[in-house]
């Protein structure tokens, strides 16, 4: 596959565009009642085929140490002899049996629901984990020292267990795909015929996790049935815009073919600002890549566009870190909120709190948590009228919570709870402007910024971009950074960033 490619040619051109900042706004459109009762089913989260695999990998791991354990007492006994060395091979053997398992495809979606079928595949894992192990202990030569006969039986004990856990799981995820416990929710992006022949094939995959929610195209009846496959169309692209922040869409599928450049390229332009996976279908076309240019729906080929950022186990670790470092942080400032608390009420009067609705992930609207610092009858929830240097609106003590951020700590809460992350793009005003104009009017793809949670601190804050918001420029900045935060997101960084935090406070020139 070389850049000379239609398929590599346009997505470097689109990711290009992304960057040069050459991407459109599309208006938000209201969706027919079909389109948002459809929505509404869809609006819980479900469970993903991935953090299932992932469940079982840490069970299968867990059951292979406590098989190992299990049969080194029964035979071996509880003597201090090898008496950290056995727990240390059975960990070592039951972590290479994971990884053997995940080289081997045996957590794929397909292979999980017909355990069966795969012995071969389970067992050659299995068997290659234990004889790296064995290979390992000879050429140190301390083989010698462990049963041959505690050996062996953890051979059968474990493949035996593994199998049966399979089985059971196979019998359970089964009755879940069917029940729509696990599923991945696509929409299909474009119509006719291309459409009719992907949706078969998909729907041809047995023990498919995919839930086609409906069609989406722009083009009118005449060119784009209403009805393809048994799927109602439910509006145009615009319109999808707007049905995904209503339901928890997993994957946008672009029926569309390579050939079709200009047109690929705007439905992009458009839907990259929403948090899921955006899939090209290449079933239909004459061109062979490398098989790892694709991914696979069952056996349907996929061409990976954008992927939803921060998801599966990576949502998973980061909620962990909000949560652990939320509480830190609310038992370390927790003098410092008190004390804020009764300056502001000897101050001025009203609430301490100060409440504003603000852009929350994949737009929806969120309330978030502040110390009032300006008089209580002259606060503006709408932010339509940025604070400015000796703003006359800002209290005595308001001015001061404010140059040192004190007046960000309740959002600890908002992160504890999950409105929030720790870190992440700053959220802003629902009605936030710059000169009039509303930030998402300034900014081309402005939206994208919430295809992740909003955070209490975030990567263009400790970069400079604080503070108030009088140039459209900086507004561009900060999505800027807020976009480069989002494709290169780590547990580390997150973590940089929080350290960050404090000290790069201390410069607070632009916070009135």
């Amino acid at each position: 596959m070389t850049e000379n490619d239609p398929a590599l040619r346009y997505t470097l051109e689109a990711v290009r565009s992304f960057r040069d900042g050459e991407l459109a706004t599309a208006p938000r459109r209201e969706l027919n009642d079909m389109a948002r009762q459809i929505a509404q089913q869809y609006r819980g989260d479900g469970m993903s085929s991935n953090m299932v695999s992932g469940l079982l990998r840490i069970a299968e791991f867990v059951l292979l140490c406590a098989v190992g354990l299990l049969i080194r007492v029964v035979y071996v006994g509880q003597g201090p002899w090898l008496a950290w060395e056995y727990p240390a091979v059975i960990a070592s053997g039951s972590l290479l049996a994971v990884a053997f398992l995940n080289v081997a495809e045996a957590y794929q979606f397909r292979i999980l629901s017909r355990p069966l079928q795969n012995l071969a595949r389970l067992g050659l894992a299995w068997m290659a984990a234990l004889g790296a192990l064995a290979t390992m202990g000879f050429l140190l030569k301390w083989s010698e020292d462990f049963s041959r006969v505690w050996f062996g039986s953890w051979f059968l004990g474990g493949f035996t267990a593994i199998l049966l856990v399979r089985v059971i799981v196979s019998i359970f995820v089964k009755r879940w795909v069917r029940n729509g416990v696990i599923e991945r929710r696509a929409v299909i992006v474009g119509g006719g015929q291309a459409a009719e022949m992907l949706i078969r094939s998909i729907e041809a995959q047995p023990y498919n996790d995919i839930r086609i929610c409906g069609i989406f195209d722009d083009r009118d009846d005449r060119r784009s049935p209403a009805i393809v496959a048994g799927y109602p169309k439910l509006g145009n692209i615009n319109e999808l815009l707007e049905f995904a922040r209503i339901a928890h869409i997993d994957m946008l599928i672009v029926s569309l073919p390579l050939t079709a450049e200009s047109r690929v390229l705007t439905l992009l332009k458009k839907l990259w600002i929403l948090p899921v996976d955006i899939r090209l279908s290449a079933h239909t076309h004459n061109l062979h890549f490398r098989p790892r240019s694709y991914s696979f729906i069952g056996q349907v080929p996929m061409l990976d566009i954008f992927d939803k950022p921060i998801n599966d186990w990576d949502s998973v670790a980061k909620r962990i870190f909000d949560i652990v470092f939320s509480l830190f942080g609310i038992i370390l400032f927790s003098p410092v909120m008190i004390a804020t608390a009764i300056a502001i009420k000897l101050d001025s009067k009203g609430p301490i709190l100060f409440r504003q609705k603000r852009h929350g992930f994949n737009n929806e609207e969120i309330e978030v948590l502040k110390f009032r610092s300006m008089f209580s009858e002259q606060c503006d929830p709408t932010a339509k009228q940025a604070v400015t240097k000796n703003d006359p609106r800002v209290t005595r003590v308001g001015r001061f919570i404010r140059k040192t951020s004190i007046d960000e700590l309740p959002q600890f809460f908002n992160a504890l709870f999950g409105s929030l992350s720790l870190v992440g793009p700053r959220p802003h005003a629902v009605s936030a402007q710059s000169h009039d104009t509303l930030f998402y009017e300034v900014v081309d793809g402005y939206f994208a910024r919430h295809r992740v949670k909003p955070g209490v601190t975030g990567w263009a804050q400790i970069s400079g971009w604080r503070g108030e918001i009088d140039s459209s420029d900086k507004i561009r900045m900060r999505t800027e950074y807020d976009l480069d935060y989002i494709e290169n997101w780590s547990i580390w960084f997150d973590l940089k960033i929080l350290f960050l935090t404090p000290i790069r406070l201390l410069r607070s020139e632009n916070a009135y």
